[in-house]
C-alpha cells in the first residue's frame, strides 16, 4: 500500500474512533436517503428469508434440504434430469403399500388390492411433487438467488464505500487549515459520488417490484397446478375405494367352519404325547471320571463372531450449519446409521444423531450392504 493509502486509512480509523469513543458527530445523510436505505434493507432481508423458507416448505426434512441445495446449477434442472435426485415421502409410502399389497395378493384380498391402488396413486403424487420442486426452484428460488448475488451485493459494496469516504471527508473537514483545501474538496466530491451510486443501486433494486411479483405469480401457479393434479388423483382414488367398500358390503360374508377333529386311537403308538415306552432307548450313561467328576456326552458350542458396529473417524472438525446436522471434532469416532447419498451419511456421536458430509470422515467399519 502506498503512503497516501496508509494516510487515508489512518484518517478513517481516527475519525471512527472519535465518533465511537469521543461522541463526535459525522456528516448526516438526508431523510430521503435514509428512507431509501431502510426500504432496500427490508427488501434484502425479505429475499434471503423467502429463499430459506421456500426451501423448508418444499422439503421440511433437513437431510432432504441438503440434497435440494446440491442442485446448484440451473442447467441440471432445465431438462437434463427428470427428478430432483431424492425420494419424496409420498413415493416411499407408495412403494411400501404396493409391495405388501402384492404380497397379500391384490386379486385375492380386498385389502391387498386396495393397498396396490393407493400405493400407485401415492407414487403418482410423488412424481408431481418432483415437478413442483423443480419448477419452484427454477422459476422462484433461482431468480431470487441471482437477485441476492447481484443487486444486493452491489448495494452492500456501495454502502461500504460510502461509509469509508464519509469518514475520510469528515476527518479532513475538521482539520481544514492543516490539510490542503484541494484534498478536502476532493474528499467531498468522492463522498457525493458514493451517495449517488448507492442511491442509484437501491432505487434500481426497489424498481424491480414487477419482476418479484412475476416470480411470486409463478410460485402460486406451480402450487395451484400441483394441488389440482393432486386433487384429481385423490378424487379418482377415493371413488375407486368407495366402489370397493360398496362391493365388499354387498358380498355375503363367509362363515368360518372349523374342520372336524380326528378321533384319538389309544392303541396307536404314533399318538404318543411324549411318554416313555418299553422300547424307549435309555438315556446316555454317565460314568465316574477322574477326581469323582461325572463325564457325559460332550456338547460343542458354536462360536459367535464379534461383530463390530459400523463406524467412521472424523478427519476434520465439522460445524453444523443447518438443523439436523451432526457436529464433531477431528479424531471423533462416529457410529454410522445409514448413508443418505454419495455425499451425506447419518450417524450418532455422544447421544446426538444427525447428518454429516462423507468427505469429512474416514470409514473404518462400513455399513452392511
Amino acid at each position: 500500500m502506498s503512503v497516501a493509502g496508509l494516510k487515508k486509512q489512518f484518517y478513517k480509523a481516527s475519525q471512527l474512533v472519535s465518533e465511537k469513543v469521543g461522541g463526535a458527530e459525522g456528516t448526516k445523510l438526508d431523510d430521503d436517503f435514509k428512507d431509501l436505505e431502510r426500504r432496500a434493507d427490508v427488501t434484502s432481508k425479505a429475499v434471503v428469508e423467502l429463499m430459506n423458507k421456500t426451501t423448508e416448505y418444499l422439503q421440511p426434512n433437513p437431510a432432504t434440504r441438503a440434497k435440494l441445495s446440491m442442485l446448484n446449477t440451473v442447467s441440471k434442472i432445465r431438462g437434463q434430469v427428470n427428478s430432483p435426485g431424492y425420494a419424496q415421502p409420498e413415493g416411499l409410502l407408495g412403494e411400501s403399500m404396493t409391495k405388501y399389497g402384492k404380497e397379500m395378493g391384490d386379486s385375492n384380498t380386498n385389502f391387498g388390492g386396495a393397498l396396490v391402488e393407493v400405493g400407485e396413486s401415492m407414487k403418482r403424487l410423488a412424481e408431481i411433487k418432483d415437478s413442483l420442486d423443480i419448477d419452484v426452484k427454477q422459476n422462484f428460488i433461482d431468480p431470487l438467488q441471482a437477485f441476492a448475488d447481484k443487486d444486493i451485493k452491489d448495494i452492500q459494496h456501495h454502502m461500504k464505500k460510502l461509509e469509508s469516504r464519509r469518514l475520510d471527508y469528515d476527518y479532513k473537514k475538521k482539520r481544514q487549515g492543516k490539510i490542503p483545501d484541494e484534498e478536502v474538496k476532493l474528499a467531498l466530491e468522492k463522498f457525493h459520488e458514493s451517495i449517488e451510486l448507492a442511491s442509484g443501486s437501491m432505487h434500481h433494486m426497489l424498481e424491480s417490484d414487477v419482476e418479484h411479483v412475476t416470480q411470486l405469480s409463478c410460485l402460486v401457479d406451480h402450487l395451484l397446478q400441483y394441488h389440482r393434479e393432486s386433487s384429481t388423483i385423490l378424487e379418482d382414488l377415493s371413488g375407486r375405494l368407495q366402489t370397493r367398500i360398496t362391493e365388499a358390503n354387498a358380498r355375503p360374508r363367509q362363515q368360518y367352519v372349523p374342520k372336524s377333529r380326528p378321533s384319538f386311537d389309544y392303541g396307536d403308538s404314533n399318538h404318543s404325547n411324549g411318554g416313555y415306552s418299553s422300547n424307549a432307548s435309555s438315556p446316555p450313561a454317565y460314568s465316574s471320571g477322574p477326581q469323582g467328576q461325572l463325564t457325559g456326552p460332550s456338547f460343542q458350542r458354536a462360536s459367535t463372531k464379534n461383530r463390530q458396529q459400523p463406524s467412521c473417524q472424523a478427519l476434520y472438525d465439522f460445524e453444523p450449519e443447518n438443523e439436523g446436522e451432526l457436529g464433531f471434532k477431528e479424531g471423533d469416532i462416529i457410529t454410522l446409521i445409514s448413508q443418505i447419498d454419495e455425499n451425506w451419511m447419518e450417524g450418532t456421536l455422544r447421544g446426538q444423531t444427525g447428518f454429516f458430509p462423507i468427505s469429512f470422515v474416514n470409514i473404518t467399519v462400513p455399513l452392511p450392504n
